[in-house]
């Protein structure tokens, strides 16, 4: 990042994506501030590494240090509203202002970048991937979209390597401000229909994502994707396939089994093999991710060895398949699915590990304008719990939309036991029921119920 600027302020400092390029730039040594609306976890964190921050949006909070457009970088996520009173200051007052993607791109522009994009799985094979690469002589910086356990972290800083492993956001087609060196593309779905539209539209914007990588890089696809949409690829690039049980893909993980609680899969990387890896995450979806995972790695150079190990020593990510309690009385997952596909693939795998337990299922509906697009299918994934509680819509950067709420979706549910419950009544509720197998998901606020509701649990 050039020297011009001392100063960087973030609008929006919280979310998961900020927060990492905030630590990004305190760690290179430049003074670093910020806002947000809800003191939050991750605001939290920064302030115990002395970042300041504030929680209104006020202009005369701003410290003075950051009130000079000659050496100030002003960088904002595009959930701020455009009425915001910091960000239009900052506009009127000719200051450098960046979308969050820009500023990564810019981080990235001269390294090794490996990104990771998809409609599903970005946080967990980043992730894995980080984690992997981290622990080896090569080493990576890595952005993150989830805290990954091992390092209780969404950001790991080596200034040394060349390599930087990012997860690729589609929202805004902020992905397009990349040039990966290698890119993986886990899925290719309907969603962010209030950007995109339609299929197609998203589709397109995935290929050129691929083909924004750089000459004779390398591009993995899963094979669940049209095999249409390599034909609009780039044609110098070195593009491989992945999938489960698929040998005609060049990366393919089999033999899964169960044993004591564990799972344990063999993966044919091109002419080599792993046997007998342990892994402590089921479910098809995160085989599918652990498995890009090892793929990037491969094709980065790691042994297979090193690949071996960190997919063992991988503790996970917070809110991805995440148990919360898990006793002999009850369990408790959290998990941020929030899309109708993940949701299915999510309760899937927890029926398939728990097979003879009653589901209770708490889910927070994320964006109006997803519902409005996917209640049906919320409905039909959702129908896979045995006891249904919604809670009502979490808006984040929407207004309402007439028509459009949890009702609609529940109304469609075949499940028997299902209800709306509002969010000041949901402990009181779950203190009632006390179920044997409980999860939560959702990318909203539902995350701050999760101690609450360990608490019932554990008490």
């Amino acid at each position: 990042m050039n020297k011009l600027y001392e100063n960087i302020y973030f609008i929006g400092i919280g979310g998961i994506g900020m927060s990492a390029l905030a630590q990004y730039f305190l760690n290179q040594g430049f003074r670093v501030s910020g806002y947000d609306r809800v003191r939050n976890e991750m605001c939290i964190r920064l302030e115990k590494l002395g970042i300041t921050i504030h929680y209104e949006d006020n202009i005369n909070m701003i410290n003075s240090y950051f009130k000079n457009p000659e050496n100030t970088l002003v960088v904002y996520t595009p959930a701020i509203p455009t009425t915001h009173s910091e960000l239009n200051w900052f506009k009127n007052n000719n200051f450098k202002i960046q979308k969050r993607s820009e500023t990564l791109g810019n981080i990235t522009s001269h390294k090794k970048t490996i990104a990771i994009a998809g409609s599903h799985g970005k946080t967990s094979v980043s992730g894995i991937s980080a984690h992997i690469i981290s622990n080896t002589e090569k080493s990576c910086t890595a952005f993150i979209g989830g805290i990954l356990k091992n390092r209780n972290s969404n950001f790991i800083i080596n200034a040394k390597s060349e390599n930087i492993v990012v997860e690729a956001d589609e929202y805004d087609r902020s992905f397009l401000n990349l040039e990966p060196s290698l890119a993986l593309i886990t899925s290719v779905e309907e969603d962010h229909l209030d950007i995109y539209e339609n299929l197609e539209n998203i589709s397109s914007a995935f290929q050129d994502f691929a083909n924004k990588t750089k000459n004779k890089g390398i591009v993995i696809l899963n094979s669940k994707i049209d095999p249409k949409f390599k034909e609009n690829l780039r044609k110098d690039l070195n593009v491989y396939h992945y999938g489960l049980n698929n040998e005609n893909c060049d990366f393919y993980l089999y033999n899964i089994r169960y044993e004591n609680g564990e799972c344990y899969f063999d993966i044919k990387f091109l002419k080599d093999e792993l046997k007998d890896i342990k892994y402590i995450f089921p479910g098809n979806h995160n085989f599918e991710n652990v498995l890009a995972a090892a793929s990037i790695s491969y094709l980065s150079g790691v042994s297979l060895e090193e690949i071996r190990k960190g997919i063992e020593t991988f503790k996970g990510i917070v809110r991805r398949f995440d148990y919360i309690v898990k006793n002999h009385k009850h369990i408790y997952i959290d998990d941020y699915a929030h899309h109708p596909s993940e949701i299915s693939a999510f309760l899937t795998a927890v029926r398939q590990i728990f097979p003879n337990k009653k589901l209770t299922v708490i889910f927070q509906p994320h964006l109006y304008s997803r519902t409005q697009s996917f209640y049906e299918e919320f409905a039909k994934s959702l129908s896979i719990s045995d006891d249904l509680i919604l809670l009502p819509i979490y808006p984040a950067r929407e207004e309402p939309i007439p028509g459009i709420n949890s009702e609609l979706i529940l109304s469609l549910v075949s499940t028997k036991e299902k209800q709306v419950c509002e969010k000041n009544n949901l402990i009181e509720l779950i203190e009632s029921k006390k179920p044997e197998l409980l999860v939560t998901m959702g990318a909203g606020d539902i995350d701050q119920f999760v101690q609450k509701i360990k608490h019932i649990f554990i008490k």
